[in-house]
């Protein structure tokens, strides 16, 4: 759908156009080696934002390289795509290491026939410019499980082997109901469909809330893909799902369990690090003029709720387990303080 489109139907999801799978052996054909590789995202993404989180707690800073478009879509031959610009730092309107000015380019520089659409995040081979893979859950699994020597000392084990079937199972509801959900609500084509999104919204916040209040993370004691697939949306909820996509039953900041465990985790090396709650706003509300048609930016809320204490700590555990906590954010990649 066009950003200057009203729904005609309910909204759904291709499969990724390209999934070439990196690994340390390369038994699937391309092999993960320092600085083959740059991630293109969007700050304002909730996938994109998936994999930040996992590059950055597996301290992958140094082995791929990070490419931030501009929140604001270009519109080329009728459709909205991911751009450079100076404005977020690359001069001339252009990827200072990719030399491009649209992800597009890298995915017609790897099929030149491609007619698709084009999101983010886009992992692209910087020898040959070509796109590798823009399937966003299956680079979280790989960054966390088969890039090896790459990976930090002290990396957390994201994907416990012991807690895979009960990750996998609660991310597949969480996704349907939730991280999807709130898509299906916002670009709802019809009463009917909205209202079926959104009870499916508040039911799964309903039962995340439930499964909170007793534990500090989703599933075992220390951060895993579950909370990595979570947070995403929950950081975005009250900045633009619960206005711009009508989904205001309630506020995040109104569960005090849920409020508590995002904030827990905003604060926490990897998560509030890599989020700019302005691309949030600034994306959300001026692209989608199906449904914003004035382009007006809201003003809140207020981040500095973000900083506030949680206490989950009370609750036990540790956020990386046998792991450390990443090291500083490298300068060129830092966020916006929140003050």
């Amino acid at each position: 759908m066009r950003a200057n489109q009203m729904p005609t139907e309910e909204i759904t999801r291709d499969p990724a156009a390209f999934a070439d799978r990196v690994t340390a052996d390369g038994r699937f054909g391309r092999r993960a080696e320092p600085g083959r590789y740059r991630l293109v995202v969007s700050r304002a993404c909730p996938w994109a934002h998936r994999v930040v989180i996992t590059r950055r707690l597996m301290g992958l800073e140094q082995a791929v390289s990070l490419a931030v478009t501009d929140p604001r879509q270009e519109v080329i031959e009728g459709d909205p795509h991911w751009v450079f610009t100076e404005a977020t730092g690359s001069p001339g309107d252009r990827d200072p290491v990719l030399g491009i000015h649209a992800l597009r380019e890298a995915y017609l520089a790897r099929d030149p026939s491609y007619d698709g659409g084009v999101s983010v995040p886009g992992l692209v081979d910087v020898e040959s410019g070509h796109l590798v893979t823009n399937d966003f859950d299956q680079l979280v699994r790989d960054m966390d499980t088969e890039w090896g020597g790459l990976v930090r000392d002290g990396a957390p084990d994201l994907y416990p082997s012991a807690l895979r079937d009960e990750i996998d199972a609660l991310s597949r509801e969480v996704y349907t109901d939730l991280n999807n959900g709130v898509y299906r609500a916002g670009f709802a084509p019809d009463q009917r469909r909205y209202d079926a999104a959104v009870a499916a919204v508040f039911a799964r916040l309903d039962a995340l809330e439930e499964r909170l209040s007793g534990r500090r993370y989703l599933v075992g004691d220390s951060i895993t893909e579950a909370d990595i697939k979570l947070f995403p949306t929950l950081v975005r909820f009250d900045a633009a799902y619960h206005g711009h996509f009508k989904c205001n039953v309630r506020k995040l900041s109104e569960y005090p369990a849920l409020w508590a465990y995002a904030r827990d985790l905003f604060q926490t090396p990897g998560f509030g690090d890599t989020t700019d709650l302005d691309h949030v706003r600034i994306h959300y509300y001026w692209v989608h003029t199906g449904i914003n048609p004035t382009r007006i930016i809201a003003a809140g809320p207020d981040p500095r709720g973000w900083l506030t204490p949680h206490h989950r700590e009370e609750l036990g555990g540790s956020p990386f387990g046998a792991g450390t906590s990443p090291g500083p954010v490298p300068r060129g990649e830092r966020v916006p303080d929140i003050s």
